[in-house]
């Protein structure tokens, strides 16, 4: 198999295994998923040509949809909007990234990421949560009730057992991890929801980072679980 590059630019023999939903292509080309959701769908592009032909090809549905469509009359101020939001957008984080990306010659995340993060994993603000778990939020625009942060777990350890009282989206940039569904190693995706209850424990060779989005809080399970629910917040 000709290897692929990861986001580093550095090479890597297999491609992802776990992929996006047709949904969640369908809404990324429509441009109606909310900023924290559009940007692990773009992160996990970086990774995956399977993912990216099945892109394009949504795409061109799109266009071809568009082109049926009856054109309308814009307002005399569309221009001036588009370019306004354009010139206010997040070129310093962009620029931030840019140099920070420049300095690593090997880095961990996507640019996509990076661009709001505003540096790679060295830069971000890890707060631990104990027993070898460490988060860092990504902060994003707007208040969509999405929220994206980078998850990292040590060699061979695990993250407590839990579900979700809404949808979680996790990327794997940098090692492994196994749980009940299976083996997750850099570019995989895992899309859970509350029927998926699970305990990922990060591979041994080394600490699992991954890409996390959630709408809703992680609730643990178990009696110890019901306990941290009320001081651990992931």
């Amino acid at each position: 198999m000709t290897a692929a590059l990861n986001a580093g630019g550095t090479a890597r023999v297999a491609e992802p295994a776990h992929h996006l939903t047709d949904e969640l292509l369908l809404d990324y080309a429509a441009g109606s998923l909310d900023i924290a959701s559009s940007l692990i769908v773009a992160a996990h592009l970086t990774y995956c040509p399977q993912c990216r032909a099945r892109a394009r090809a949504l795409d061109g549905v799109g266009g071809e949809l568009l082109d049926a469509l009856e054109p309308v009359e814009l307002g005399s101020d569309a221009l001036d909007a588009v370019l306004s939001k354009l010139d206010g957008g997040n070129s310093d984080q962009i620029e931030t990234s840019k140099k920070a990306s420049a300095a690593n010659d090997n880095p961990v995340l996507p640019m996509v990421v990076q661009q709001y993060l505003g540096g790679d994993t060295d830069d971000a603000n890890w707060k631990s949560l104990g027993a070898g778990v460490e988060t860092a939020e990504i902060p994003l625009p707007g208040d969509s009730g999405h929220r994206a942060f980078l998850l990292r777990v040590a060699a061979g350890r695990a993250v407590p057992q839990h579900t979700h009282d809404g949808n979680e989206y996790v990327l794997v940039v940098d090692g492994s991890y196994t749980d009940e569904i299976g083996y997750f190693g850099p570019g995989d995706i895992a899309i859970c929801d509350g029927s998926v209850t699970h305990k990922p424990v990060a591979g041994s060779e080394r600490a699992c980072t991954c890409l996390v989005v959630v709408d809703a809080p992680v609730r643990l399970t178990g009696v110890l679980g019901a306990i941290l629910n009320k001081f651990v917040s992931i």
